[in-house]
């Protein structure tokens, strides 16, 4: 990272975004009118503050930009955190939007003659091994993990796996698919995500940002 190049916001594609857009304005960043076009090719775009560039990836790649400087800050659900564990990223601050939950779910017909106390060893279909081995393992329960990037709710239907983990919101689509939650792993919302080494060589710019998307929450909430 060079200490005089733009820094660039990273931010994620769909519903977080759009939760999230009210925040980043508060704190004084517009994107340039591209971003808001529905037909542009554009992933990097310039704002009203020379010094910072947004870019806008898939969830999960977030971290990963964040992590490897290619973005110096971003936002990010604390499951994306959890999921890849960077020890290369700083989430000081909870943005409040996005939230959701991440949870155990199978078959409804099924779930009234399982009893999770009796687990020892399960397969269960999820785009977040790692989080759910972890989960899990705390509890000595094996968890054989098959990594769906979607579509997870048609594993149990089609025999792939008994069980899935997946985010939920209302549950409405756990329902249309006649599954049903058995627990819950986390509850999940959206962090603003800080490169450890942009924080340390530009404390004064990051600090700074943190603490306008502070102020941009109470703003937002007031």
């Amino acid at each position: 990272m060079r200490a005089n190049e733009k820094l660039i916001l990273a931010v994620p594609k769909g519903r977080i975004l759009r939760e999230a857009m009210p925040v980043i304005r508060s704190a004084g960043i517009e994107p340039e009118p591209a971003f808001e076009d529905d037909d542009s090719r554009l992933l990097r775009f310039a704002t009203n503050i020379d010094a910072i560039d947004l870019i806008r990836v898939r969830s999960f790649d977030v971290a990963t930009f964040v992590a490897y400087g290619a973005a110096h800050f971003g936002i990010c659900g604390n499951d994306v955190l959890s999921e890849f564990d960077y020890s290369e990223i700083y989430a000081p601050l909870d943005l409040g939007v996005g939230h959701c939950r991440m949870a155990v779910a199978e078959l409804a017909e099924l779930s009234g003659d399982d009893d999770p106390a009796t687990w020892s060893h399960i397969r269960i279909a999820t785009k977040y091994p790692m989080t759910t081995r972890r989960h899990f393992a705390a509890r000595g329960v094996q968890a054989e993990c098959i990594h769906l990037n979607g579509a997870m709710e048609l594993a149990p239907t089609l025999g792939l796996c008994r069980y899935i983990v997946d985010l939920v919101s209302s549950g409405a689509t756990l329902a249309a698919n006649g599954l049903t939650e058995v627990e819950t792993i986390a509850h999940i919302s959206s962090r603003l995500a800080v490169n450890r080494t942009a924080w340390k060589t530009r404390q004064r710019e990051i600090s700074g940002w943190i603490g306008r998307f502070r102020e941009a929450l109470d703003a937002v909430a007031a």
